[in-house]
């Protein structure tokens, strides 16, 4: 049914993630799926790595660990943007074609007065995605 799953990650809150990334395990095992991890970041130093490399090597090793952990097909994905809060929502939309995806499985949180100001990027990607998009609360 799903044969490659596109999975956007933030390195910043890898602890947040562990529900999605147990359920996109499950699933990939389930079809047959290769998952996706793809991450947005600037190109110049963060919190997370000083250069575009570095962070390709994070990304990759998050990656690599997941595939061992879960024991599934998985590859990353890195894009790079100048303004990664601005563009986040877009460089995903895009990376949808780029890669080939026909599921996205997000992880969400439990919506707050915020939301209701400023939407939050599941809500935005499911709503402007041309293909199924699972939303994991948790």
């Amino acid at each position: 049914m799903f044969s490659k799953i596109m999975v956007p990650v933030d390195l910043r809150h890898e602890e947040q993630l562990t529900k999605s990334l147990d359920v996109v395990a499950k699933l990939a095992k389930v079809y047959g799926s290769k998952v996706v991890f793809v991450g947005v970041s600037l190109a110049a130093p963060t919190e997370i790595s000083r250069n575009p490399e570095e962070y390709k090597a994070k990304l990759a090793l998050f990656t690599q660990e997941q595939s061992d952990l879960h024991n599934i097909d998985a590859e990353s994905h890195p894009i790079f943007s100048v303004d990664p809060t601005a563009d986040l929502n877009k460089k995903l939309l895009d990376a949808i074609d780029e890669i080939g995806a026909d599921l996205i499985l997000m992880a969400t949180h439990i919506p707050n007065v915020s939301d209701y100001i400023f939407a939050n990027h599941g809500n935005y990607i499911s709503d402007h995605a041309d293909i199924s998009v699972f939303l994991v609360r948790g």
